[in-house]
């Protein structure tokens, strides 16, 4: 028995020992995964590895998951001393085996606090365990704590003291902290994904891309749209993940909320309409007073301030990017409720966005509408739609940054243009065909979606034409839905 237990130890230890050595020869490895075999057959490595790809014998699992396990506890126990090189090697062939092991999650925060890890080789081992384990939450907890020491690292090691007259090398020193947080956040979404895509409504995933989001990105409204053109084609092809379209609501209501604090923010800032006392053009030299001429009017002896073009235009493009993402969200939602009926996944998030429209528009709409257009006047604006009655009151004259032909040089009717606000570019829906806003025979807008007449005749048209029992009842649940929380 005392020989059995030997040969055991030492085939163990050569078999960590090989699993260290194909690190060392490939370190592009990016997939982990057992290989069924009862038994040993050939008096050879456990160990296999195929290209980027590393494969564990599965007969060795049980003398070696038990061996790596003891080991580390004796360790921890103070039992049994091993070296900073022995402990690597040990926690990563723990981790690769069974990631919920908290433990070896735990001493491998020392050893990255100690210097003999570096944060990246960490995210490494974690993204080759979720490989194999996609959902394992002790891996995603640790991701988020080593990911924290990145940003910690990033905003203290600055150029150094001695370099902070150099503006050159003070720059440097920032672009390499810049560069290194950059790749780190592609290389989680990519982590983030890869995931989702092993594992259905994989909820640690999501959660773990959002937490990304909210602390490395500091509201980037470029990494927010990005990351929700990306995601388009990942649900398109997931239509049942409800995890997926939660991360969607999240972008989307991200972006509403950055895009609607910009817009308040600038209609803050615009020129106050109160009269304010300022040199006459009159007695004012020729460069100030066409500055005045453009930039004031003088009524009953006095020089009001109003808001310039420039500023009222981004304010515009402002309210009309907040409605472009509505309106785009409620097509991609419309097109594939229609291809793919019977998944609640997709009335759930169409519940979503219209509840979200609904209080962004009752809560923020009205006054920055006033506040974007303080002298346009409020006619109603008919809405191109089956339903005739179905009408909109209060929209600009001008909506989505959409300017009149008698202003930009375009006739009336063309194709809307890409928007640029805050630096993020917002596309006309591509997927479908834009039913539009109109003002009498003047310049067409993105439709302002949605209203409870075309849901409801979007829910009457889904029972006429579908023979799905289950599209037909998601349909009635979300038109009870309607009643009873949009139409109070």
């Amino acid at each position: 028995m005392a020989e059995s237990e030997e040969e055991v130890d030492v085939l163990v230890q050569r078999v960590v020992k090989d699993i260290n050595n194909a690190f060392k020869r490939n370190p592009n490895i990016d997939e982990i995964g057992l290989i069924p075999c009862p038994e040993a057959r050939y008096n050879r490595s456990p160990i296999v590895l195929q290209e980027n790809k590393l494969g564990v014998e599965s007969w060795c699992v049980k003398f070696l998951l038990p061996y790596v396990h003891h080991r580390l506890l004796l360790y921890r126990q103070r039992k049994h001393w091993l070296d900073r090189e022995a402990l690597v090697d040990i926690t990563c062939t723990l981790l690769l085996l069974n990631p919920d092991f908290t433990t070896a999650w735990n001493v491998r925060k020392e050893l990255l606090q100690s210097g003999a890890l570096t944060p990246e080789k960490d995210l490494y081992l974690g993204k080759l365990a979720l490989t194999k384990f996609p959902k394992s939450p002790e891996t995603w907890i640790h991701r988020r704590w080593v990911l924290q020491q990145v940003l910690r690292e990033c905003s203290l090691q600055g150029p150094d003291r001695k370099e902070l007259g150099e503006a050159d090398e003070r720059a440097a020193g920032w672009a390499r902290h810049r560069d290194r947080l950059r790749r780190v956040l592609h290389d989680e979404m990519k982590v983030c994904t890869d995931a989702a895509a092993r594992y259905p409504s994989n909820y640690n995933a999501w959660s773990h891309r959002i937490w990304v989001l909210q602390n490395m990105t500091q509201g980037d409204l470029k990494v927010l749209h990005d990351e929700r053109s990306s995601l388009r084609h990942w649900v398109s092809m997931h239509v049942s993940d409800h995890s997926g379209f939660h991360y969607r609501q999240f972008l989307l209501k991200t972006l509403v909320r950055e895009l609607s604090s910009a817009l308040k923010a600038s209609s803050s800032s615009s020129c106050s309409s109160s009269p304010q006392p300022r040199p006459s053009p009159a007695t004012a030299g020729p460069t100030h007073q066409n500055h005045l001429l453009n930039h004031t009017v003088l009524l009953n002896g006095e020089v009001m301030s109003i808001c310039c073009d420039e500023q009222q235009q981004q304010q515009e493009a402002g309210l009309g990017a907040v409605v472009q993402l509505f309106h785009q969200e409620m097509a991609l939602c419309t097109d594939l409720i229609q291809t793919y009926p019977g998944h609640e996944a997709l009335w759930c998030h169409r519940r979503h966005v219209v509840y979200l429209w609904h209080h962004w528009r009752k809560d923020h709409g009205p006054a920055e509408l006033q506040s974007c257009f303080p002298n346009g006047d409020r006619e109603s604006l008919q809405l191109q739609h089956p339903d005739p009655g179905l009408s909109l009151a209060g929209l600009p004259p001008s909506c989505g940054g959409l300017e009149d032909s008698s202003r930009n040089g375009q006739p009336a009717g063309t194709a809307p243009e890409a928007m640029e606000v805050e630096g993020v570019v917002l596309l006309p829906d591509p997927c479908s065909d834009t039913k539009r806003l109109k003002r009498g025979g003047g310049p067409s807008c993105p439709l302002w979606p949605p209203l409870l007449p075309s849901e409801y005749s979007f829910i009457a048209g889904v029972l006429d034409d579908c023979n799905s029992g289950e599209q037909r009842r998601f349909a009635r649940a979300y038109r009870k839905w309607l009643d009873s929380v949009i139409g109070q």
